[in-house]
């Protein structure tokens, strides 16, 4: 492992480190000065590769990650980072991204238990749907783009309320042709990941990879609780605790959604972000078991007279039943 960046050391004759503001699995994050944009402050990701690894497979996991920044830096979005540069500086690569102040979601869930409180629903579900427009953007490139670490830390809340999804550490870009080295790669963080990210092969991680993640990190904000990673849940079906049994202010719908999302099995879950975010936000049903065998509630008379047409049925006879009494006690 070589040292880290010296704050005001100067990469490619341009970023002026200030200081270290994160650490991956795979190098640091710095905030920098981009001292050709007076004023602007960037994010430096750091890509280090394991020097153990052959001579071959670091150069293939160079040229990978050279595809994959050059993909990046086309995607303009409201809820991504913009990709600005990407250069190599000896036997590390980097990223050169937008800066975003403001805190991270875990950061706000933290704060949110030490108080004893939950987080709004209404706020998580706002801040689901502005992951779900970035989600939506990057499963819809040609070929799609998978993010594959989604989780509160890499949610970063500015300011004015807009959400980023940031850190692209985990990227797949799904060529047919191409294989992700997952040795380079890494796999994501195990409360988010699904069973089919585990391993050494990325060959049946899809779009629905990343709708898991996105239901275990709601799971995570509507709960205080981390979920049950795939692999207990797998050994352990019961491990996996229904939001509204923790928090019974959750809503139904919001449940059934979020457990859809975490099938374990890809085949079960929301085939696109988009079948997820409308089943979350109320727009479609979130299956729970098959159609058939659903049983259809009785209507309640409330429910009768809650229907438009038949509460203007009940509520005519009801008048005319009236007059006919008025009209007899006035004879």
């Amino acid at each position: 492992m070589l040292p880290s960046l010296k704050n005001g050391e100067i990469l490619r004759g341009r970023y002026k480190i200030r200081e270290r503001i994160g650490q991956g699995g795979m190098g640091s994050i710095y905030l920098a000065e981009d001292t050709r944009l007076k004023g602007r402050q960037c994010a430096l990701k750091e890509v280090e590769y394991e020097r153990a690894l052959p001579e071959n497979i670091r150069e293939e996991a160079r040229d990978q990650f050279l595809r994959e920044a050059t993909v990046l830096a086309r995607l303009d979005h409201p809820n991504l980072p913009k990709v600005s540069d990407f250069f190599s500086n000896g036997p590390r690569d980097y990223l050169v991204m937008d800066y975003i102040p403001g805190n991270d979601l875990r950061a706000v869930l933290l704060e949110a238990r030490r108080n004893k409180t939950f987080l709004k629903e209404d706020d998580v579900l706002t801040w689901g749907e502005q992951l779900a427009s970035a989600l939506a953007f990057l499963h819809s490139q040609e070929p799609p783009i998978v993010h594959r670490d989604i989780k509160p830390s890499n949610l970063k809340l500015m300011p004015n309320g807009l959400i980023k999804l940031v850190d692209f550490g985990l990227v797949k870009i799904l060529a047919p042709e191409e294989v992700t080295i997952t040795i380079i790669q890494g796999q994501g963080t195990a409360l988010y990941t699904p069973l089919e990210q585990y391993g050494g092969s990325d060959a049946h991680t899809d779009i629905r990879s990343d709708i898991y993640a996105f239901g275990a990190t709601l799971y995570h904000l509507l709960t205080n609780e981390s979920p049950a990673d795939a692999r207990k849940r797998f050994l352990q079906p019961e491990s996996l605790i229904p939001p509204r049994q923790i928090n019974p202010a959750v809503s139904a719908r919001t449940e059934k959604a979020v457990l859809w999302a975490m099938s374990l099995h890809p085949d079960e879950r929301p085939h696109t972000i988009n079948d997820f975010r409308q089943a979350l936000l109320g727009y479609r049903e979130s299956p729970t078991h098959p159609i058939s065998s659903r049983r259809i509630r009785p209507q309640s008379a409330l429910d009768y007279i809650s229907n438009p047409p038949e509460a203007t049925l009940t509520w005519s006879a009801a008048m005319l039943l009236l007059l006919s009494l008025l009209a007899t006690l006035v004879r």
